[in-house]
């Protein structure tokens, strides 16, 4: 990379940050009155909103009234007897960063993003989903949370936890490589084949950024990704 880019200038990567979520969220807790509570262990970020708006709609699940995010809404739900937090609309790495990192600095141990994604070369039958274990770092977020690099990646041991156990699902899970891009209207043709090329199987805009984070902070975050579409080139495609 470059050094005359301004990205990576000034950066510290083991120095603690002035501004801290923590801070964010106990004023935000002041100036709104609302209670210091927990949310669930558990946190998805769904950035197309689907999950959120249907757990609103169908009361199936209730509104967090402690999450502190000037942005966002959580609805909690029961998941087979785990307490889930979604938070939806989290479009985006800076947005879904700065969203986990609220998620975690208010008691989550693991955050879970389903996004939805473009194909870029055949995998199976779409819609499908991908275990995201590697992600193109084609974004801005990642560069403040650790050196520049091709690929962010999913924790080992999340890893292996959870490939094992999704053999039997009802819909295959495949694990593959994603391109995760900070402009979706700037998938020209020598992107998309550069990203091919280096072994992208699907694109997405938060996958790269949320395991930066997780590598730098230690945290559980997983990515999965729903493939919905092939960029919309075909009549249906969505």
């Amino acid at each position: 990379m470059s050094a005359d880019l301004p990205l990576p200038t000034g950066k510290d990567y083991t120095a603690e940050s002035v501004f801290q979520p923590g801070n964010l969220l106990r004023e935000a807790r002041r100036q709104r009155n609302l209670p210091d509570e927990p949310v669930p262990r558990v946190c998805l970020l769904d950035p197309d909103g689907d999950i959120a708006a249907h757990l609103a709609d169908t009361g199936r699940g209730h509104r967090h009234t402690g999450w502190a995010c000037y942005h966002t809404d959580m609805w909690v739900t029961d998941l087979a007897g785990t307490a889930v937090g979604v938070v939806g609309r989290a479009v985006g790495a800076p947005f879904a960063v700065l969203v986990a990192e609220q998620m975690f600095a208010s008691g989550a141990d693991l955050v879970i993003s389903i996004t939805s994604a473009g194909q870029l070369q055949p995998l199976a039958d779409t819609p499908c989903f991908v275990l995201i274990d590697q992600a193109l770092r084609d974004e801005g977020t990642s560069l403040h949370y650790l050196p520049p690099a091709t690929w962010s990646a999913l924790p080992g041991h999340l890893k292996a936890r959870l490939e094992p156990a999704m053999h039997d699902l009802a819909e295959p899970v495949i694990t593959a490589r994603s391109w995760t891009t900070d402009a979706p209207y700037r998938e020209t043709h020598a992107a998309i084949a550069s990203a091919i090329k280096a072994g992208a199987t699907c694109v997405e805009m938060e996958a790269a950024a949320l395991y930066a984070l997780a590598e730098a902070r230690g945290y559980d975050i997983v990515c999965l990704a729903h493939i919905t579409n092939t960029m919309a080139v075909t009549g249906n495609d969505f």
